[in-house]
Order: C-alpha cells, then structure tokens, then sequence
C-alpha cells in the first residue's frame, strides 16, 4: 500500500474508532494513522464495538460490514440513532446494493477492498475536515418552510420533523446552504462525497433527488424547493 501524509485537521489529536476483525488488515492501517498522529481505538466483534462506542468520543468510525457476530450494517443504524459521527465502510462487500444500503443508512463513504493507502488516508482527511466546517456552520437552516437543525441532525417541515437518510440530510443542507444557485450534478457529487468513484454518478444523484423530493416537496411530480435546470444541474428555489 502507498504511504501519505496525513495531517491533524485540529488542535486536539482526531480519535478514530476502528471496527474489524481481519488482524493483518489492522496491524497496516492502524500502524499508518498511528503514525500521522491520530488516536485509534479498534473493536474486533459488533458486542466489543457497541461497548466501545458507549465508552468512548470519537472523530471518526470506520467500519467492516462482515463482523464475527453482526454485521457492520446494525451497528452503523444504532450510531447514527445518537450521533452524526462521520463513518466510512471498509469492506469487501462491493456489490452496487451493498453500496447503496451502506450510504442509505447513514454511511459518509464507502471504500472496497483491496484498497491503496494514499486514497484511504485521502478520504479520511476529507471526511475529517468536512466534519470540522460543518460544526463551525451555522446552527440552523431554514427556508420555504423548512428547518434544519445542525446540531441535532433533524428536518422538519412546517413545524413536523420528518426523517431522512444520511445521503438525503447532506443533500439538504448543500443545497440550503447554496440558495437560488445552479450547482451542477459533478458540483454536488464532489460537495458530498469528495470523490470520483463510478458507483457515484448522475444516475445515483437523480434517486437521491427524487427521493427527498418526495420528503419534502408538497407535490413531487411539481417541485418548487429543487427545482431541476435543464442542461445544467439543480437548485433551490427560495420562496420565502
């Protein structure tokens, strides 16, 4: 595997939580971000993890789907149910279904083995440094009716929260954050993901859309909160 730098995105050593059970797997990575100054805990089982996580702060999660007892599926659903903590899948589990179940479910990224170093460490830098800007926002959102709480994590829509996954959340709130201007699809991609992988496309950002259309939006098949530009991408309509 390659070697990068990986530098502290703050002040305070970054703490990542390491869920695996492959021992040569973790003896590499845990070696390397040892190594760039990061703070590692691992947990080898889903019951070792669960206790860990109650147990502990961290910056970051990275997490195996295929654990001896569980799967990193269930364990991924009860973080996301108390924090916003960025998670990253590590795994073999490559299938386009996999993919999607683990970003659906509250997963920032997905990274398939084998892998190269240089772009895990990338990636980890980007998801730290994207959790560092977004506690520095501001702490609500609100427009056309809508209100996003950042702190909390939490939706509503005139006055009744409603529920999104992890990718819709992300999607809201970029375009929110970005009133009235046309954001291309490769903008948006790039905005939420931080990378250029072919499972991440157009085709995967119009289910995204059409599916918080559907949360949010009075009449889907009419949108006026995202409203599509032909030829050219997205945007937010303000109404207010």
């Amino acid at each position: 595997m390659d070697d990068m730098t990986l530098k502290d995105t703050g002040k305070r050593k970054k703490h990542i939580f390491f869920v695996e059970d492959d021992r040569s797997l973790i003896n590499g990575l845990s070696f390397a971000i040892k190594k760039q100054g990061f703070e590692i805990t691992i947990a080898r089982t889903s019951a070792e993890a669960e206790k860990m996580w109650a147990n502990g702060n961290y910056d970051l999660v990275i997490l195996d789907v295929s654990l001896p007892d569980g799967s990193g599926y269930d364990l991924c659903r009860k973080i996301r149910r108390a924090s916003k903590v960025p998670i990253i899948f590590l795994t073999a589990a490559d299938e386009e279904t996999d993919i999607i179940m683990g970003l659906d479910i509250g997963g920032d990224d997905y990274i398939t083995k084998p892998f190269k170093l240089a772009v895990f460490l990338s990636r980890v830098n980007a998801l730290l440094r994207r959790s560092d800007n977004f506690s520095q926002a501001d702490v609500e959102l609100n427009s056309n009716g809508l209100k996003v709480q950042l702190l909390k994590g939490e939706v509503y829509k005139n006055g009744t929260r409603i529920d999104l996954t992890a990718g819709e959340y992300k999607l809201l709130c970029l375009f929110m954050e970005n009133p009235n201007v046309v954001l291309s699809p490769e903008q948006i991609l790039g905005k939420l993901w931080d990378c250029d992988e072919k499972y991440i496309d157009s085709n995967t950002l119009t289910v995204y859309i059409r599916r918080l259309r559907t949360k949010i939006e009075d009449d889907p098949g009419n949108p006026q909160n995202i409203v599509t530009v032909r030829r050219m991408g997205y945007k937010w309509n303000t109404m207010d």
